[in-house]
């Protein structure tokens, strides 16, 4: 099967290497839709997802969907051609994180993508049963790589604890940026602030639910917020960018004793915070680790609003055009929400 490596920063190259047939209790799926997510970006242009060096070479991509190819000894309920979005993280199910139900801090968990892990960047994939969701009909495999970073989207609601009319500022208008929108919007949130330098983000904020977007290199965002929020600042603000300052500028623009989360990745191991106003604030601060049990909801909420969410797919490329794909996501160029690679394309 057809493999894109990451060998090195901004550099990919082409493997055929040997799939083996599943072993019992797994599922052959091949790899049809990838979506390219953030930190695939940090892993591609900085060598590193804050504290871990990428170790070359490596398969990134974490976002998939596919079809079943054939299955393994003992798995039942599932037949060559049946669809799914796929979960990339194997569990150890033994330690105590996983035994009280948080399976994303789990103690011994591999993460397909992670080094030493292959990710789905490749054509085929032998996989748990477990981590096979099944899609609906009129859901578009492309549509369905929404399901995991939707599904961390959902978490982070967890933290947010939005009740009825809270206003909210997310910081950065990406994918998880507007995924995050989506859930503040069904969760019941009030007014919804969006914060991106990229205009077509701005534009898709409004779309998924936001009430106003704002560009930060044009006014100070926090100040923005506290003027439009008779100086009182929002109960929750969401940092979905972790780029230059804005977890700071999540800290300046929530109330005294609001909710901070924090589920992008910042490209450093060490972050300084402005921690005055935090202390003066007494703000509660969250972070954000993928997701925990919320797939299937999210594929739920999907299935349900694909319509709603279908703008945020932008763009495919097949697996051999994989660096143009980065480079234009990158850049964020040509309009680009989602970009999904199409391995068989």
């Amino acid at each position: 099967m057809l493999v894109a490596e990451l060998v090195a920063q901004r550099q990919f190259r082409y493997t055929e290497i040997p799939i083996e047939d599943p072993g019992p209790g797994e599922v052959q799926v091949r790899v049809d839709a990838v979506g390219i997510c953030g930190s695939d970006l940090h892993s591609y242009a900085e060598g590193a997802i804050g504290d871990t060096p990428c170790e070359y070479p490596m398969v990134l991509g974490h976002e998939p969907a596919g079809t079943v190819r054939k299955t393994g000894a003992g798995v039942t309920g599932w037949s060559a051609g049946d669809r799914a979005a796929l979960e990339p993280a194997l569990y150890c199910y033994h330690c105590e994180f996983c035994r009280s139900g948080r399976h994303n801090i789990c103690a011994n968990i591999r993460f397909l993508s992670n080094p030493g892990t292959p990710g789905f960047f490749r054509e085929f994939v032998n996989l748990p049963v477990a981590n096979l969701l099944g899609i609906p009909a009129g859901m578009s495999l492309e549509m369905a790589t929404i399901v995991e970073p939707l599904a961390v989207a959902m978490h982070s609601l967890q933290f947010a604890a939005i009740q009825s009319g809270d206003t909210v500022a997310v910081f950065g208008a990406g994918p998880i940026g507007l995924l995050t929108i989506a859930c503040l919007k069904v969760a019941g949130a009030g007014r919804i602030f969006a914060v991106d330098p990229v205009a077509h983000r701005r534009d898709l904020a409004i779309h998924m639910g936001a009430a106003a977007a704002i560009d930060p290199g044009e006014r100070d965002a926090a100040r923005q917020i506290f003027a439009d929020t008779a100086n009182r600042g929002v109960d929750c603000a969401i940092d979905c960018a972790a780029r230059e300052d804005t977890t700071n500028a999540a800290i300046r623009a929530v109330r005294n004793g609001g909710r901070i989360v924090l589920t992008g990745i910042h490209s450093a191991a060490m972050v300084p915070f402005e921690v005055s106003p935090m202390r003066r604030k007494e703000l509660a601060i969250f972070n954000v680790r993928r997701s925990c049990h919320e797939s299937h909801d999210a594929l739920e909420l999907l299935t349900a609003r694909m319509n709603w969410f279908a703008p945020i797919v932008t763009h495919s490329r097949p697996l051999d055009g994989i660096a143009e794909a980065f480079t234009l996501t990158e850049n964020y160029e040509d309009g680009v929400g989602k970009m999904v690679i199409v391995p068989r394309g």
